[in-house]
């Protein structure tokens, strides 16, 4: 039998895709290979000839980690000491001591305590420095010294810490500490419950249905749920939190990326709790990730009208890969989807600028999709609102100040100073407390550096090297006063901002994190706005319609 003059066109075009993928494999894999053989002949260069000596390892991590950065800043590599720090950091089977410390100028410096924790009861306060742990000089320590603070439950720590110049030794015992996903819930009016959520963690679902129950036993009718800051968490505990809210087999995220086994999409597979109760979701510019999922996944099936300002964009999905020698790597696999179809990643890290900058999605070529009920959101930059609570643009210069450590230091002064402040639902910042915050930081300039400051020390240091130093030094000190100057009004532009992360900052020295949720509760305007809303149905029913 003659092959059909289609059969034979089509085995003819199957043939040539089969060879041009191949071709293009092999493409890849001869590119990959030379590259090795080119990385593996420099450093056995550079190994036997060069004039000093080389430590192999730390050269090797290096450039590993300059390849990773040029990616995204998820997909990072782990030697042996970073998986078990992360390990020991997540293991529930290890007891800690229920502080959170960062390292920094040869000591860990108590960040934050947990409520009730065993360095609360031994005495330790926000803002103490850890130098000695056990027989340990920290001063002489390279890096995982946090991990030195955890072990066995019941077993206890010696540590030596500073505070206001003066040296401490204390006993410190270990036990599990479960840090809370919902730090606080409670009425904000005779209808509305409010459900402060700061982690998707592994019982995250298990405390939202707990909080949401209890406020529903008092008489809730209308719900708000904040996810402000939230940076996300376990995906899984997104899809639960989701499904009690919206019917049973509805799709709440998909994940795709380039190899299609590791593509997924996520459904509801219980019945809900609620599916009339109107909600209102609050999202900020750090609600990220899975909080985004969850304000999406809501907004897409016009189950909750989202109110605040755009969120993070964070639609990256990482995997840990696992190497040789008992290392790993996390790396960005696939993006998340909403039921929509829209991607909620923010940053094009695809196609970064000539200097290294990574630009966004343009607005203005945002695509289109449509919620169940007809209405119009967009894909490509993180979740927009419903209601977009207007504010102040955040300058750079603020941008700056809140990523420093100068909340943390004033309140850290402001602590030593003022013995006592009025429970949390009373506390409201005083004026006088914001001027002497800007005396505070008029004095403390390099606590937050712009980066026109640094680039002007350096340029300094660079005259100094180059001997042009003399008159070059009046001129910068004379332009570096003005800098200050600007800095400190740029500052003004966004008081409310900042003044609300100061008083977080002072609330959390007295009444921990718990306690910071609570004045917020009682202040904060965008709960009051939320709150609002819900209480207005005809304006909330006008919103989820087309």
């Amino acid at each position: 039998m003659k092959m059909s003059k289609f059969k034979k066109w089509f085995l003819g075009v199957s043939i040539v895709i089969s060879i041009a993928i191949s071709g293009a494999f092999q493409s890849d894999f001869f590119e990959i290979a030379k590259q090795i053989d080119i990385y593996t002949t420099m450093f056995k260069e550079l190994n036997m000839l060069y004039v000093d000596e080389v430590n192999p390892a730390e050269l090797t991590q290096k450039s590993m980690n300059h390849m990773l950065q040029s990616l995204d800043p998820y997909t990072v590599y782990y030697d042996e000491q970073g998986i078990e720090d992360a390990r020991m950091a997540q293991d529930s089977d290890f007891g800690s001591i229920g502080a959170m410390v960062v390292f920094k100028n040869n000591a860990l410096i108590v960040k934050e305590l947990l409520k009730d924790s065993p360095a609360e009861k031994a005495g330790i306060i926000t803002g103490d420095k850890i130098v000695k742990i056990g027989d340990i000089l920290l001063k002489d320590f390279s890096g995982g010294a946090a991990a030195l603070l955890n072990g066995a439950p019941n077993s206890t720590v010696t540590i030596v810490l500073e505070r206001q110049k003066k040296q401490l030794e204390l006993t410190v015992s270990r036990k599990k500490m479960d840090v809370s996903p919902v730090p606080y819930y409670a009425m904000v009016t005779p209808e509305v419950g409010y459900i402060a959520f700061a982690k998707f963690t592994e019982t995250a679902s298990a405390e939202m249905k707990k909080a949401f129950l209890d406020l529903k036993e008092q008489g809730m009718k209308k719900l708000i749920i904040d996810v402000r800051s939230n940076p996300g968490g376990l995906l899984n505990e997104a899809v639960k939190i989701t499904n009690f809210f919206i019917p049973k087999d509805k799709i709440v995220v998909t994940t795709k990326g380039k190899i299609q086994q590791f593509n997924q999409t996520y459904k509801t597979t219980q019945e809900p709790l609620d599916l009339e109760m109107p909600i209102t979701v609050l999202i900020n510019n750090r609600s990220a990730s899975a909080s985004e999922i969850l304000a999406g996944s809501l907004q897409d099936y016009d189950r909750a009208v989202v109110v605040g300002e755009r969120s993070f964009g964070k639609g990256l999905v990482q995997q840990y890969r696992e190497l040789s020698y008992g290392t790993q790597m996390k790396l960005t696999i696939s993006k998340y989807y909403t039921p929509s179809g829209r991607c909620i990643q923010e940053l094009d890290y695809t196609n970064r600028k000539k200097d290294g900058r990574v630009p966004k999605f343009s607005d203005a070529g945002r695509e289109k999709y449509k919620t169940a009920n007809g209405r119009t959101v967009y894909g490509g930059g993180g979740v927009l609102p419903d209601v977009d609570l207007k504010k102040v643009e955040t300058t750079k210069t603020t941008e700056v100040l809140l990523e420093s450590d100068a909340f943390f230091n004033y309140a850290t002064n402001y602590y030593f100073t003022t013995k006592t402040i009025g429970e949390p639902s009373k506390f409201k910042l005083k004026e006088s407390d914001y001027s002497d915050f800007k005396n505070y930081l008029s004095q403390h300039q390099s606590d937050f550096e712009t980066e026109t400051e640094i680039v002007f020390k350096k340029g300094l240091e660079n005259s100094k090297i180059e001997h042009l130093n003399e008159d070059i030094e009046k001129s910068y000190n004379a332009i570096l006063g003005v800098i200050h100057s600007e800095k400190l009004k740029e500052k003004d532009k966004n008081k409310e901002e900042i003044s609300a992360k100061l008083t977080e900052e002072i609330v959390k020295r007295y009444y921990f994190m718990e306690g910071a949720y609570q004045q917020k509760a009682h202040f904060d305007t965008a709960i009051y706005q939320a709150a609002s809303l819900l209480q207005n149905s005809a304006s909330y029913e006008k919103l989820l319609k087309n």
